[in-house]
């Protein structure tokens, strides 16, 4: 606080008056971002038609509103003006430019995901060979829960400067590619024919696009077939694709075709038993 005395500004002392002012509204801040927010999705959001990450986006930065304003309230009560912390911002920013710069990088990426969206809560994700789903995007980092339940908190600034795949950014559908290999002389039109037989039957492939099965090559010890096909999303990608393997091996089987491993010819261009007898004589 201060008061003016022929107009030179004299400051006046903070007392509990002031200090209670602020108290209180550091707990008002708190209880607020800790409960306003829901209660703006519960009540306003959920009625509009808005995607679960969009609400998500809106709470968040909702949340840092009221926080920046409960700092604002609170300085002001105990007579804090720009004038009187100018120099520590400054001092913070030297800092922001060494010691503080990855987590001042990390906030400034979390303000770029809440903003453009290349990651949104309930993405699936893959990040330095690492798959999983999004669960939260906070401050500093972002929280990954991967298909084993271990959650991964990965640095914001990795989704802005590094190589992110987002399997659900635009579009959820996914493909599976199946690789067989059958034996040398085998139909391989046949062949074909089983995976495609395999694809139509699984009631999780999309018809359009529609399956393909394609003869890729000639393999060290196999002929090499290419099953692809589509999903409509990534929720049953390992139970079709445990589904498409376990349909070809038995209609393979059935069938008589031979899925191939790999072999190892020896040819011996003379017999043990001449070799002995060339050198005895």
């Amino acid at each position: 606080m201060e008061d003016s005395v022929g107009g030179a500004a004299l400051p006046q002392p903070i007392n509990v008056v002031h200090l209670l002012e602020a108290a209180i509204s550091v707990v008002l801040t708190l209880v607020a971002t800790r409960n306003i927010p829901g209660l703006l999705e519960i009540v306003l959001l959920q009625r509009l038609p808005l995607e679960p990450a969009t609400r998500y986006a809106v709470t968040t930065l909702f949340r840092y509103a009221i926080a920046v304003t409960g700092i604002i309230v609170a300085c002001a009560a105990l007579g804090i003006t720009w004038s009187k912390v100018h120099w520590l911002v400054a001092a913070v920013s030297v800092g922001l430019g060494f010691g503080l710069q990855e987590i001042f990088a990390n906030f400034i990426s979390g303000l770029i995901i809440l903003f453009e969206r290349p990651i949104r809560v309930g993405d699936v994700v893959t990040v330095d060979d690492i798959s999983g789903v999004v669960s939260r995007i906070r401050i500093r980092a972002t929280m990954i829960t991967d298909f084993d339940r271990k959650e991964l908190i990965v640095p914001n600034k990795e989704f802005i400067t590094g190589r992110v795949l987002n399997w659900t950014l635009s579009d959820q559908m996914n493909r599976v590619t199946v690789n067989v290999g059958v034996a040398y002389g085998s139909d391989v039109d046949r062949a074909r024919a089983l995976l495609l037989q395999a694809a139509a039957e699984n009631p999780f492939v999309l018809k359009d696009p529609a399956p393909m099965a394609s003869f890729e090559g000639f393999g060290d010890s196999a002929l090499n077939l290419v099953l692809r096909c589509y999903l409509p999303n990534l929720e049953n990608r390992l139970t079709v694709t445990h589904d498409l393997h376990a349909k070809i091996h038995d209609s393979f089987r059935d069938e008589g075709i031979d899925i191939a491993f790999p072999q190892l010819d020896l040819h011996i261009r003379t017999s043990p038993v001449a070799l002995y007898q060339r050198q005895a004589g």
